[in-house]
């Protein structure tokens, strides 16, 4: 019997208010485990697929579903607990300046009710995971960017998601510090968990070679299941 996709649109259209359309009648499969970087221009619609993943914004037309359930029929009150199985890592980090790397990433326990107990016990060990372990009472401008990443990521990490969503995770980053989050996402991804990765960077994509999605005038024009691509 056939795996279920982790992630499945099935004919989505997005149109914002004054038609604008970003994305139109998209159809794909994502199963588990796997890491697809997601490509394009900006303004193709790679930050509006991922929103629709994790419910930020919703299809005009069409169902996403994960894990085989439309997330269309998720109810809002229990958005909170379906968001835990999705990480996200954005570009600008999204740190609280007021609170250390140990603060930040224990933050989304506190909002679960976590105990203090573990809360101790959970948050040393993910930025351990990450690299961190020797700055976890540090401030975010205390730490570099390519470090204020890795908080990002640790944070993304805490639920032990079946998916991590970043979306251009590197894009203010040095090439170092990109590539150890690339290789940090990486290692993710071989214990199970799904990666998605939009990104601009076509040197990033040509060195991870997995699966391609290049998303052009609203629209998927590529989906190469492992290699380089070409951008016109």
């Amino acid at each position: 019997m056939p795996a279920t996709p982790i992630i499945h649109f099935d004919a989505v259209t997005k149109i914002f208010p004054v038609d604008i359309s970003v994305l139109e009648n998209v159809t794909l499969s994502i199963m588990p485990g796997e890491f697809v970087c997601i490509v394009g221009p900006s303004g193709a619609g790679k930050s509006t697929l991922l929103k629709l993943i994790y419910a930020e914004e919703i299809p005009t037309t069409g169902e996403v579903y994960f894990n085989g359930r439309s997330i269309g029929q998720i109810n809002r009150k229990h958005l909170p607990f379906f968001r835990r199985n999705i990480g996200t890592v954005f570009q600008d980090f999204k740190l609280l300046p007021q609170r250390t790397a140990f603060e930040n990433v224990a933050y989304a326990l506190e909002v679960d009710g976590k105990s203090t107990e573990e809360i101790n016990q959970e948050v040393p060990e993910i930025l351990e995971i990450v690299g961190l372990g020797d700055k976890m009472h540090k401030f975010p401008r205390q730490l570099s960017g390519g470090e204020q990443q890795r908080v990002s990521l640790a944070r993304a990490l805490i639920h032990r998601p079946k998916v991590i969503i970043a979306d251009e995770p590197t894009g203010n980053l040095d090439p170092v510090s990109a590539n150890e989050i690339i290789q940090l996402l990486l290692e993710i991804n071989s214990f199970g968990t799904t990666v998605l990765l939009a990104t601009h960077n076509k040197g990033i994509v040509d060195k991870i070679g997995k699966r391609v999605i290049v998303i052009n005038d609203q629209k998927i024009v590529h989906d190469q299941t492992k290699g380089k691509y070409a951008l016109n």
